[in-house]
């Protein structure tokens, strides 16, 4: 019998990696004889590298700029001239310091630098994984990066974040990076929202950054200026109302409007670069999951694409989760025959969450002791 684990991170608890090993430790402890492959999987936000890394990928690290200003250590990696930049580790909530929000101020600007790495390394196809992301300025930091100018009335170079851009009278993309005339980036991104208005990035993404009700509509208004200035400019494209356009606080649409990107699913565009369907051939059952299943995952999340790519190969699968809200008859309709979650295991959240690789083998092997029930006889 052969299992593929196909895993997602548990936020906060483990990585896709860590996650495999500790199923698959637990499996064997019990089933000795199984064969058990691990193929790394995300959907485009945090977990992008470490699953490009999973596959073969070499890690590269830059100092950039944080969201609000001070330097971090970002990753990304490279394979050939293909390189793979998750926003979220030089932009991302989680790179500000003391995790204080700053709604209007937070900046894209790193995860521009991080294109300009991955440009200096030889790239000429990026993908550009977003999500997590801590800013609300439509990717103008990230296109200062790379050589675009947004100015205020007396000519001086707007600061980083949003609530500047209410200042901007001026955008000249002549400096942009000519590199990028050559680069193919994918914009791997679920989201489908817009930049503007009730399904905006500032409605509906800015309060999880700490924007006030006064902030959204502030954010919004300066936007709406900043996108109307830029798409005056040579070559650049409307892409205000374009899905995925609201993506990570806006950078969505610089990157579709500036840089020629194109968006797809983030579970897709993972899985072809780390091989999922050849991994499939072969299986007899696959095992995906992530720390939350919930009705957000069953918007386009890891599991469900995993689920999906193993329905098409004939293959059984289940979930494994630190929790789920998901009813057993929605369960079944996403396609998992069984979920195990950690919460049955250890219902304190914290414990649970502090305990997640302990909990994760003894799940595998509650999984090699009923396999015989998980896997229809051939």
């Amino acid at each position: 019998m052969r299992i593929l684990i196909a895993s997602d991170k548990f936020k906060g608890s483990a990585t896709g990696p860590q996650v495999a090993s500790a199923l698959a430790e637990g499996i064997l402890a019990v089933a000795p004889d199984v064969a058990i492959d691990a193929v790394p999987v995300a959907d485009g936000g945090e977990g992008t590298v470490d699953a490009a890394l999973a596959a073969g990928f070499e890690e590269v690290t830059a100092t950039v700029t944080g969201p609000t200003g001070q330097p971090v250590q970002a990753r990304f990696g490279v394979r050939g001239t293909q390189a793979i930049i998750e926003m979220a580790a030089a932009s991302g909530l989680d790179q500000l310091p003391g995790g204080v929000k700053d709604a209007l101020g937070a900046t894209s600007r790193g995860t521009g630098e991080l294109i300009a790495a991955a440009l200096d390394h030889g790239a000429t196809s990026i993908v550009l994984g977003i999500g997590g992301s801590a800013n609300t300025d439509g990717g103008a930091g990230m296109l200062q990066a790379l050589g675009v100018s947004l100015r205020d009335a007396e000519g001086q170079e707007l600061p980083g974040g949003g609530g500047a851009l209410s200042r901007i009278a001026e955008a000249d993309v002549f400096g942009l990076d000519p590199r990028l005339a050559d680069v193919e980036i994918v914009l791997a991104s679920d989201v489908d929202n817009p930049l503007l208005g009730e399904r905006g990035a500032p409605a509906v993404f800015g309060p999880q950054k700490g924007a006030s009700p006064d902030d959204v509509a502030a954010l919004d208004a300066a936007l709406a200026r900043y996108s109307a200035l830029l798409e005056r400019q040579p070559g650049i494209r409307a892409a205000t109302e374009l899905p995925g356009a609201g993506g990570a606080g806006g950078v969505g649409y610089a990157a579709l409007a500036a840089l020629g990107a194109r968006r797809e699913p983030g579970v897709e565009v993972v899985q072809r670069l780390t091989g999922l369907a050849e991994a499939l051939v072969g299986a007899d059952l696959v095992i995906t999951g992530e720390g939350s299943l919930d009705d957000q995952s069953l918007g386009g999340k890891t599991p469900l694409g995993v689920a999906a790519a193993s329905r098409a190969a004939g293959i059984g699968v289940i979930a494994v989760c630190g929790r789920s809200t998901l009813s057993a008859e929605a369960a079944r309709a996403a396609g998992f025959e069984r979920v195990y979650a950690l919460a049955e295991l250890e219902p304190d959240p914290a414990r649970s969450m502090a305990e997640a690789v302990a909990l994760l083998t003894e799940v595998g092997r509650r999984i090699g002791a009923e396999l015989g029930e998980l896997v229809p006889q051939r």
